[in-house]
């Protein structure tokens, strides 16, 4: 390695749990997985594959469910296709179609049982082997021009430390979110974490800080979730094993990285239109004129509320 190459980081994999029914899409996700529902002229989940590979990460496991075929087929390669394609002479298209079949590695589990988070990310466990990874939820979307894994990688690598992402959130929907209680350190956006609690209510978070979608867990992780019983809802809870690492109860202590960037929840019905709107502005094709749009509409909009 030569002085100007950067040190490569031990954090080589990406897990990305895509297992979950979608319940709140529904019925559009009774076929379809809310992981496949575009946001502009891609699926969800190929954003967060982009992201992985953003931060270094080229080998991904997909934690998939039944009903998910779909998920496979995006990554993979589609010849009739592109032969359509390359016949129209439509390289545009062609070259997007590619993208997706050669941005990773790209593998394959199915969970068997939707236990929880925390089963599917123990499901993981003979993919990784005994190295550190990153957990990416797949209806959870960091904007690209905010990046928060790579940040998450390097503190890692500087603390030997498990990393979670956190992000401030009203306290009146911290009951949303698993919420940290936590310690100052010498910089702003990164907290120790002391304890974690499952969907607390306002009275009882020990923050506003909610726990979102973007994980760097050491390999210990996985003693811990085999021996966890279940908990809220009767399933395996990745924030309940996290608090055990928390609470001191494991080899390495666990930091936060606050979040102050974009981000949007696809697997909500409003937040999955509001993303569709912020990134279609900024979109090189179509952004111009959904900008026009979207001011007439609120022009039209605002003159209704007042007559209304």
């Amino acid at each position: 390695m030569t002085d100007t190459q950067p040190a490569r980081s031990s954090v080589t994999k990406a897990v990305i749990p895509a297992a979950g029914l979608g319940t709140r899409f529904l019925p559009a996700t009774k076929a379809t997985p809310k992981e496949m529902l575009p946001i502009v002229d891609k699926p969800a989940i190929q954003y967060v594959v982009e992201e992985a590979v953003a931060a270094g990460l080229d080998d991904v496991l997909v934690i998939t469910g039944r009903n998910k075929g779909n998920l496979s087929n995006h990554f993979d390669s589609v010849p009739e296709l592109e032969r359509t394609l390359e016949q129209k002479g439509d390289q545009n298209k062609l070259r997007k179609v590619h993208e997706s079949s050669e941005l990773a590695e790209i593998h394959f589990l199915r969970q068997g049982q939707p236990l929880g988070l925390g089963h599917a990310v123990a499901c993981a466990r003979r993919h990784v082997g005994a190295e550190s990874f990153a957990v990416l939820l797949g209806d959870d979307l960091i904007d690209a021009r905010d990046p928060l894994l790579d940040r998450m990688i390097d503190e890692h690598d500087a603390r030997g430390a498990t990393v979670i992402a956190l992000m401030e959130v009203p306290q009146e929907s911290i009951h949303l979110y698993g919420c940290a209680a936590v310690e100052p350190t010498d910089d702003p956006d990164v907290v120790r974490v002391t304890e974690l609690v499952e969907k607390p209510s306002a009275e009882e978070a020990p923050s506003n800080l909610a726990i979102i979608g973007r994980y760097v867990l050491r390999p210990e992780i996985f003693d811990i979730l085999d021996d966890l019983e279940p908990g809220r809802g009767g399933e395996i809870q990745l924030t309940d094993a996290l608090n055990h690492l928390a609470q001191g109860k494991g080899d390495g202590p666990v930091y936060g990285v606050v979040f102050r960037g974009r981000r949007y929840d696809t697997g909500d019905r409003a937040d999955w239109i509001k993303a569709n709107v912020l990134l279609g502005v900024d979109h090189e094709e179509l952004g111009e004129e959904i900008s026009s749009w979207i001011i007439d509409f609120a022009d039209r909009l605002r003159a209704r509320r007042s007559d209304g």
